[in-house]
């Protein structure tokens, strides 16, 4: 999976009220593609460029091709599968501090289908990464007032509203270290380790990265390993010591703790299980 994110780091630093663009993120499936469930502190625009998918939800699932546009407000798990033969691609907008509401009630989920506005919608979300990719001077100013734009061409939809959920400041520190755990999450890292990275105390920093993303810094990276230990235990024939060794922990007895505490089954029983469902019916 060909996935690249660029966070905006000094939103803080915008003067804006309202809801704030807190990442941009372009991707296409690729043979990698884990379709974990999983959520998010904030809503999140996603829009299919191209190819043909599913979005599925906690209690349903939702064919998406091209032009469809997804929104899906904080919290709510999802994720998204691909049809090899004709690869998703697509270009997200994470928000903070906005709802979205149909008939002015609060929804999980809505997609859109924006045939007729593609080559609108396209412009603004290449933009938007086009101004990521190159940090031109103010590019974060920049990608901030391209929301409001964006927010308006959208609210224009029928019956769909998109509410204000209160100013959102994104913490540069947290963002930093988020993004510091997701490339080096295979290694050792402690809350001290974590701390020196963000240049901060580290109990300001388990404090306020609880408060930004709901989950401690060191629960943010058990959850990072045991997502990465999932794919393996469905993709590759290493043994439970290999993969411990490989995503971080320190030994197999604390990655199974660690894997039975989060999926409430054992790994040795989650490969079985995936194995099972990937094997061919017989006839």
């Amino acid at each position: 999976m060909s996935n690249i994110r660029y966070e905006l780091l000094n939103t803080g630093a915008v003067s804006h009220e309202g809801p704030q663009l807190l990442y941009v993120t372009s991707a296409q499936y690729g043979p990698d593609w884990q379709g974990s469930m999983h959520a998010h502190t904030c809503t999140e625009l996603f829009y299919c460029v191209r190819g043909i998918g599913e979005f599925r939800l906690t209690d349903c699932s939702r064919p998406v091709g091209s032009d469809d546009l997804i929104i899906v407000n904080s919290q709510v798990e999802h994720t998204e599968t691909s049809v090899s033969s004709n690869p998703l691609e697509y270009i997200v907008l994470g928000v903070g501090g906005l709802d979205l509401q149909l008939a002015g009630e609060v929804s999980p989920c809505v997609i859109l289908n924006c045939r007729q506005q593609r080559e609108e919608m396209l412009f603004y979300l290449r933009e938007f990464v086009h101004e990521a990719e190159n940090t031109p001077q103010g590019w974060e100013t920049v990608c901030q007032h391209l929301l409001d734009v964006f927010l308006i061409k959208l609210s224009r939809q029928a019956a769909l509203q998109l509410a204000s959920a209160g100013t959102y400041r994104a913490n540069s520190e947290c963002a930093a270290v988020r993004r510091y755990i997701d490339e080096h999450f295979t290694e050792s890292l402690s809350l001290d380790v974590l701390a020196e990275v963000a240049h901060v105390n580290k109990f300001h920093l388990a404090h306020t990265f609880q408060r930004e993303y709901g989950i401690s810094p060191i629960s943010y990276l058990i959850m990072r390993r045991i997502r990465e230990s999932r794919h393996m235990l469905e993709n590759t024939n290493y043994s439970l010591s290999q993969i411990a060794r490989s995503i971080g922990f320190s030994s197999p007895s604390y990655f199974s703790q660690s894997f039975h505490r989060s999926e409430g089954i054992s790994p040795a029983e989650y490969r079985k299980r995936a194995r099972a469902a990937q094997a061919p019916v017989q006839s």
